[in-house]
């Protein structure tokens, strides 16, 4: 689906057609979409197939008028009750007089310019528009990440009243959230930095405080996700000794009860022989001394700590 927009009084608006200076926002192109922006823009082919492969990272290709600029963006994905974080590339092609965005599906980022939700925004203005989507990304990470440190703090206290499974499991969908977030910040900042250097997109003098914002805002990100995840994965590790101590604890119980258990079977099992010369040879004799040496074991192990 392919969508124009353009900053008319101050407001990016929708419009019917491609003009110089708009933006064209593309989601989940077909073919035909594609095939009429190569030919209309003279586009490098290969840059719509990088922008659509969910697995490619953060990058910049220039070919001929055209740039290309791979970032990563946060999303989050429902299934049924549990929420998880994950990323997506977003393509960034910059021509002559237009800047086109390519994704496969639709992300929050996007539709906060498309929706007029970011203010102050020129499309006209490409490198300046270019720099206001990477700051919106950085920012989206920071909010998700506070996000995930809250859900993960109320998921601990869960787990400190009952150790469930569901509960682990969705510590460690978190921790996978984490490095996918790493990873992906980590290389939209290689990305930024050579954005910095000016040598494939043109920087004017007043961008250079917006991307250094940019960069501030993705290192901070990337310093944010770091601690995240080494305290959850310390929590991780506490958990799974906590868990492994309580089975300790409970094998240690079963096989006490089961040596005390054990000490009547011994006796009853002596007594119900066919045999002459048993001691007593009465049907309490062997209960009482069976309890007694019950009682005996039972202080004995618990003054061992094995209760």
């Amino acid at each position: 689906m392919l969508s124009y927009y353009k900053t008319i009084d101050g407001h990016i608006t929708p419009i019917p057609s491609c003009e110089p200076g708009c933006w064209i926002n593309c989601v989940a192109p077909d073919d035909a979409e594609v095939n009429s922006l190569i030919s209309d823009f003279n586009i490098e082919p290969d840059f719509f197939r990088a922008a659509m492969d969910e697995e490619e990272s953060s990058h910049i290709d220039r070919e001929d008028s055209s740039t290309l600029i791979i970032i990563d963006i946060p999303v989050i994905e429902k299934s049924g009750k549990n929420i998880t974080y994950s990323t997506m590339p977003v393509g960034i092609i910059i021509t002559e007089k237009n800047v086109i965005t390519v994704s496969t599906k639709e992300n929050p980022v996007i539709s906060e310019f498309s929706e007029d939700v970011v203010k102050d925004v020129q499309t006209n203005m490409k490198t300046r528009f270019i720099l206001h989507i990477m700051l919106r990304v950085a920012t989206r990470y920071l909010q998700y990440l506070k996000q995930i440190d809250k859900i993960s703090s109320f998921i601990e206290k869960e787990l400190r009243k009952s150790m469930k499974n569901s509960e682990l499991i969705q510590l460690l969908d978190i921790e996978k959230s984490l490095v996918y977030f790493s990873s992906s910040l980590k290389a939209n900042e290689i990305t930024i930095e050579k954005i910095m250097r000016g040598r494939v997109v043109k920087l004017y003098e007043e961008d250079q405080d917006l991307i250094e914002d940019v960069l501030i805002e993705v290192k901070q990100a990337i310093e944010m996700s770091s601690i995240y995840l080494n305290i959850l994965s310390g929590t991780m590790d506490a958990f799974a000794s906590i868990i492994s101590n309580n089975l300790n604890i409970v094998m240690k119980a079963l096989a006490s009860i089961t040596l005390m258990i054990s000490i009547p079977t011994v006796i009853s099992g002596m007594y119900g022989m066919n045999v002459n010369g048993m001691p007593v040879a009465n049907f309490w004799f062997p209960v009482s001394l069976s309890v007694i040496c019950m009682v005996i074991s039972y202080f004995i192990l618990r003054k061992k700590k094995m209760f």
